[in-house]
């Protein structure tokens, strides 16, 4: 089992930015990939940014050059870092993990709000 916990959201004008964080604990593996996903009002989940055991990055187009995702093993913790936040990038954001069995977990999300 691994437990995940993020923190970090908030309320940002829109232009500003924002890191969060988010905190595994529990049975990690060496091969893994971490990640960020977001759900906005009325909308389905969508990834928006991975990053593998390996340092490997992946983003949806939408925060291409504005995000940046990032990993410290040795704290089991990984973040992301929002800039040139816009209002559309409003939505709880839920940190997750998938160890080499496939398996998924996620946190329980932090919201962010950009306002106008």
């Amino acid at each position: 089992q691994v437990q995940l916990v993020e923190s970090g959201g908030g309320l940002v004008q829109a232009g500003g930015s924002l890191r969060l964080s988010c905190a595994a604990s529990g049975s990690t593996f060496i091969t893994d990939i971490m990640g960020w996903s977001r759900q906005a009002p009325g909308s389905q989940r969508e990834l928006v940014a991975t990053v593998d055991s390996g340092g490997s990055t992946n983003y949806v187009d939408s925060v291409k050059g504005r995000f940046a995702i990032s990993r410290d093993k040795s704290k089991k913790t990984v973040y992301l870092k929002m800039n040139s936040l816009k209002p559309e990038d409003t939505a709880v954001y839920y940190c997750s993990y998938s160890d080499y069995h496939g398996i998924t977990y996620w946190g329980k999300g932090t919201l962010v709000t950009v306002s106008s």
